[in-house]
């Protein structure tokens, strides 16, 4: 009997170690993609999905700090506001996402929205500053580093081969850098701002089509119908191809997330920027009585970056039971856009 059991016990050890064996083989590889997947999640928290912006008092602070000069010169805040917020955009904390092709970065697509809006209001300033604030006219020289900062700036955000675009954009940091402190120098005659009412008109303007463009976008979050205003009612203007009286605008589901971080990264630039612009061309603003209108502008763009109470964007019908944040962010700048109208207005013919 003895030797009976023996051998049964032998026989269940040999048909029970292929079936461990087995599982094995198919638990090991299911708890190592589990793991994986665990550390991917909780690395994808480390990015900064809202940077701080930079503060126009700091760069003040840092300023009378590092020079012999009572104030910042005309034009500082401004440029270093610019390299500031390059200088967030690109190093944060997690870096620069929108040429990431590995996860789990390649998926968070509403960072790198955000970035795009942000890189986009940059570049629309580095323009402006490169062909009118920084001239005193149409026939003067260009300033050099402007110029390269600027055609690094219009680099292609998603090119994450050497060489890659954080690489070209913190190449145009520096130059930035360049251009400052040749501003900030009273030895030299490299570098000038030219805080002119024609020269804000300019930057404004630019802020004026990119909040036009971003409303529009945010209010096709639900289907629209729009007619054509192309040709502005003229008779005698004409267009390339025709264009239907009336068409559905609708942004695919899959995209809304993406144009309302797209939105928040422009309007935190365009903050930015403001604030640094009320202290340069202060004595402009005060003249054509527009400082309120800024002041007014200004507070529009901060409710923009209020922080959301849903962990998704919620893209509701108009009057539904669920809000659209698309819609209430288009409000808000579609009453920015109204204003920075005013002001233009008056900066030209008040």
């Amino acid at each position: 009997m003895g030797t009976i059991r023996r051998k049964m016990r032998a026989m269940t050890n040999r048909i029970r170690m292929p079936r461990l064996r087995a599982r094995g083989m198919i638990m090991t590889p299911l708890v190592v993609g589990l793991a994986i997947a665990m550390a991917l999640f909780v690395i994808s928290f480390w990015p900064d999905s809202s940077p701080e912006a930079p503060k126009q008092d700091a760069i003040e602070e840092a300023f009378t700090a590092e020079s012999d000069q009572d104030k910042p010169p005309v034009g500082y805040y401004t440029t270093e506001s610019l390299i500031r917020s390059l200088d967030v955009i690109v190093n944060k904390r997690g870096g620069f996402l929108s040429n990431d092709v590995l996860p789990p970065f390649v998926l968070m697509d509403n960072i790198a929205a955000w970035e795009t809006g942000a890189i986009r209001q940059a570049r629309d300033l580095s323009l402006a500053l490169r062909n009118d604030v920084s001239r005193s006219q149409s026939q003067s020289n260009e300033n050099p580093n402007l110029v390269q900062a600027q055609i690094l700036l219009n680099n292609d955000s998603e090119r994450w081969i050497f060489p890659s675009a954080e690489g070209k954009y913190n190449d145009a940091i520096e130059e930035l850098r360049a251009y400052r402190d040749d501003l900030a120098d009273p030895d030299t005659a490299r570098g000038d701002f030219y805080a002119r009412a024609d020269n804000l008109a300019t930057i404004l303007d630019l802020m004026n089509k990119r909040l036009g463009s971003m409303s529009q976008n945010l209010a096709a979050s639900v289907a629209e119908k729009r007619r054509a205003t192309m040709l502005a009612n003229d008779p005698s203007a004409t267009a390339a191809k025709a264009q239907p009286v009336e068409q559905v605008s609708q942004t695919p589901w899959m995209q809304v997330d993406n144009v309302f971080y797209q939105a928040r990264g422009t309007t935190w630039a365009m903050l930015v920027y403001l604030k640094a612009i009320k202290r340069d061309f202060r004595s402009v603003l005060e003249d054509k009585n527009a400082m309120v209108s800024l002041d007014q502008i200004i507070r529009e763009l901060e409710y923009t970056q209020r922080s959301l109470t849903s962990p998704m964007v919620l893209n509701g019908s108009q009057f539904g039971m669920v809000p659209n944040y698309s819609l209430t962010m288009s409000s808000y700048l579609t009453r920015a856009n109204a204003g920075l109208i005013n002001i233009i207005s008056l900066l030209r013919d008040g």
